[in-house]
């Protein structure tokens, strides 16, 4: 069953990958219709996570974010796609990274490296980073996810997500694997997307994003000061439809030089910085502030 599924999935998202950014965009408006104003997809929890983030914003600015978010997330979805077919040239004029010499310094010191990012812009474009720096036989270069329920959407998004020779790990076999590497004298990067809520079994840390007193992970953190792994973070910048630049800024090389959740906080207040310069780039789906502070 699961592989008929993967398969009626695949298929169509492959054609759709062989169309040129133009139609696909027009496909996009046609999603934003029906998601918005027929389907009506999470518009309360949409409505109610920004007005609670933007309390000083009117309720025709809400609006606005609002539609354009919509817009941008049917965008999101249809570019996804297109990594079934795009090639690596393609996707290098549609995402630029800013100082990637700034990975390469660490690569070159044999120092493992956390990235560590939000839902924001396209976050399923950011492995083209092994396209701009020299990642050799040694180095794992990854990311770290969440797995699917479905176990068919589950292998089509690791296709997607392994297009550019990068690995994926699971959150919860994460630490094991680091061990491993270790192990093997590899050295390694990492892309951890630490912005969602913490699941029941995590011990959260608590702190102002986005106006809301919110339970933030903190088991990149701990990562980061275990391994001696240097802490980057990846500003997305939306440039114009389909173009994203990456700033690259260093949140810390020497992680066991910081105080305990020193490393959680600026992630977290960059994030939230990203988000205030464009929020309609930012996941606003995701019921990130479900549980309730005591």
């Amino acid at each position: 069953m699961n592989r008929l599924l993967y398969a009626l999935i695949y298929a169509p998202a492959y054609l759709m990958a062989l169309l040129p950014f133009g139609i696909l965009y027009f496909i996009s408006g046609f999603f934003y219709f029906i998601i918005y104003y027929i389907v009506r997809y999470r518009r309360k929890l949409v409505r109610k996570n920004l007005n609670n983030a933007f309390p000083e914003k009117t309720s025709g600015e809400i609006l606005k974010i609002e539609k354009d978010f919509y817009r941008h997330f049917c965008n999101c979805f249809i570019e996804t796609f297109k990594l079934l077919h795009i090639s690596e040239s393609q996707i290098k004029k549609h995402i630029f990274f800013k100082k990637p010499e700034l990975m390469q310094f660490y690569l070159d010191k044999n120092q493992p490296v956390i990235i560590v990012t939000g839902h924001y812009g396209n976050w399923e474009w950011l492995p083209s980073l092994s396209l701009h720096v020299n990642i050799d036989s040694n180095t794992v270069y990854g990311q770290v996810y969440r797995p699917l329920k479905n176990k068919a959407i589950d292998n089509f998004f690791l296709r997607l997500r392994s297009r550019f020779h990068t690995v994926n790990l699971t959150k919860h076999n994460v630490y094991r694997d680091i061990i491993n590497f270790k192990r093997e004298y590899k050295n390694w990067v990492l892309g951890f997307m630490s912005d969602q809520k913490p699941s029941g079994n995590q011990i959260p840390h608590t702190m102002q994003f986005l106006n809301q007193e919110t339970q933030v992970l903190t088991g990149t953190e701990k990562i980061a000061k275990h391994t001696g792994a240097s802490v980057l973070y990846y500003d997305i910048i939306c440039l114009k439809k389909g173009y994203y630049e990456i700033d690259v800024k260093v949140i810390t090389d020497n992680p066991s030089k910081t105080a305990e959740f020193e490393i959680t906080e600026k992630y977290i207040q960059l994030l939230e910085k990203t988000i205030q310069r464009n929020p309609s780039a930012y996941l606003w789906t995701h019921n990130r502030w479900k549980l309730k502070m005591k």
